[in-house]
């Protein structure tokens, strides 16, 4: 299947060589100049972003298209800051490469974020075939109406993770994550308890040829604490890894050693 690509690159000596190269490996490529218009898309299968736009800072641009879409983003920018890597790494893009870069090192970032995304869908798919229905009341909250006016039936739960829909509820309250939060979370409620080591969670929530600074792991798990109001739920062992804490006071109909995650939710 032909890959479909949206670059948003003002400086033309740049985006067309660009996009005549990515044209021979096969990539069907639109170019947009400004962040205003690459924000409008179509963004097709992945978006190469660079962050020094004319008319708004590419941050903004991750961040704008990231509240309507879960298209991988690699970032292609001049910036070599940790600090703007880590920021745009933790609002959802997928990757980050800086210039100058070669047409081979981008090929291969844009084959292993759309492999890593592929991947992603097919397991959705997967768990979405094999999960056990959902009651029906679980569902129409979701798709009718606003989850604090109608909360799920399992609002009594500390938390759920349902990995079908991609939505996340602490004690009945829906928590909004950017993709990579909700991956990481979904990722240790596999097994809660167990430890997932700094290597394994890059390998499985970003990918085993990820080349970003591992910072980025410990800023997305800092974020994801605060959001889900309690620093107690991701425990870290220093030296080992991350794990998920096993809450001990789990509802009736909960399988043991699962916190407050029900079955169809689980993967």
């Amino acid at each position: 299947m032909t890959v479909r690509a949206l670059l948003i690159e003002d400086d033309e000596t740049i985006a067309e060589p660009l996009v005549e190269g990515l044209g021979r490996y096969g990539l069907m490529v639109g170019h947009v100049g400004t962040g205003a218009a690459g924000l409008e898309g179509p963004y097709g299968d992945i978006v190469l972003l660079d962050l020094g736009l004319p008319d708004m800072d590419g941050i903004d641009v991750c961040r704008g298209i990231r509240q309507v879409s879960d298209v991988p983003i690699i970032m292609l920018t001049a910036r070599g800051e940790e600090a703007d890597r880590v920021l745009g790494l933790e609002l959802g893009a997928d990757d980050y490469l800086a210039k100058p870069f070669s047409m081979r090192e981008l090929i291969a970032r844009i084959r292993a974020v759309t492999r890593r995304s592929q991947r992603t869908g097919t397991a959705t798919a997967t768990a979405t075939a094999t999960a056990p229905a959902a009651p029906a009341p679980a569902a129409a909250p979701a798709a009718t109406a606003p989850a604090a006016a109608q909360p799920p039936p399992w609002e009594q739960e500390p938390l759920v993770v349902d990995r079908r829909t991609r939505q996340v509820w602490v004690g009945g309250a829906p928590v909004t994550l950017t993709p990579k939060e909700f991956e990481l979370l979904a990722l240790l409620t596999e097994d809660p308890g167990a430890v997932y080591s700094r290597q394994q969670i890059l390998d499985r929530v970003w990918d085993p040829h990820f080349h970003g600074p591992t910072k980025t792991l410990d800023v997305h798990v800092a974020t994801l604490r605060r959001k889900l109001g309690d620093p107690a739920w991701i425990q870290t062992l220093r030296g080992v890894g991350f794990r998920l804490a096993v809450h001990s006071g789990a509802p009736s109909g909960v399988p043991s050693g699962v916190p407050g995650v029900p079955e169809a939710a689980r993967p």
